[in-house]
C-alpha cells in the first residue's frame, strides 16, 4: 500500500509506507521545536526557525508526519538578495527516521512547491555531496559575496538567471547564528 501526500507523492521506503509531506500547521509548532533541539547540538536552529516566522521571512514550512508525530521538517526563507530566491534551512529528520528518504522527500517537495510558486533560485548550507542529488552546486553561487561563502555553500536556478546577482544576503535571523 502506497501512502500519497499533500504535494501529491507516494512512496514505500525500506518497507515500510512512507509519512505524508504537508504544510506546517501552527499546531506543529512546538514538535517542530522539539525535532529541531534534538537533531541539533544547540537551540540555535529552533530559535532560527522561531524568528522567521515571527520576521515574515519564512516562505514554505514542510513538515513530515507518520502516525500523527511530526518526523522531520524543512523551511524555505526568502533571502535578501538576489531577489526572488529562498535558502533552504534548517531540515531535520528524527533520528529514528533517518535513512529513509524522509529528508529526501520534504526537500524536493519543497523545490517543487518554490518552482510552481514562481521562485526563481534557492541556496541552501549544508553537505554539498547529499544537496547534489537535487541538483545544488557550488557553480551556481560561484563568485557571489556571503558570509557563509565556502564548499558547503550551493544553490540551485529554479529558472535560468534565478541565482545572478553580486551577493547572497539571508534573512537578518541568520546573523544569530
Amino acid at each position: 500500500m502506497q501512502c500519497r501526500d499533500a504535494i501529491g507523492h507516494g512512496a514505500r521506503i525500506q518497507g515500510h509506507v512512507a509519512g505524508s509531506i504537508r504544510p506546517e500547521a501552527a499546531d506543529d509548532r512546538e514538535a517542530i521545536s522539539r525535532l529541531l533541539r534534538a537533531a541539533f547540538p544547540t537551540s540555535a536552529e529552533a530559535r532560527l526557525v522561531e524568528r522567521l516566522r515571527a520576521d515574515g521571512d519564512a516562505v514554505l514550512s514542510l513538515v513530515a508526519v507518520e502516525a500523527g508525530d511530526v518526523v522531520g521538517h524543512v523551511l524555505f526563507s526568502r533571502l535578501r538578495a538576489p531577489a526572488s530566491a529562498l535558502a533552504l534551512a534548517p531540515l531535520a529528520v528524527r533520528a529514528d527516521r533517518r535513512r529513509r528518504g524522509t529528508g529526501a522527500r520534504l526537500v524536493e517537495a519543497g523545490l517543487d512547491r518554490a518552482k510552481r510558486e514562481g521562485w526563481q533560485g534557492v541556496v541552501v548550507l549544508g553537505d554539498p555531496a547529499w544537496y547534489r542529488r537535487f541538483g545544488f552546486r557550488p557553480e551556481a553561487v560561484q563568485g557571489m559575496a556571503s558570509p557563509y561563502a565556502g564548499p558547503a555553500l550551493t544553490g540551485l536556478a529554479l529558472a535560468p538567471g534565478g541565482l545572478n546577482g553580486p551577493r547572497i544576503g539571508h534573512a537578518p535571523a541568520f546573523a544569530a547564528l
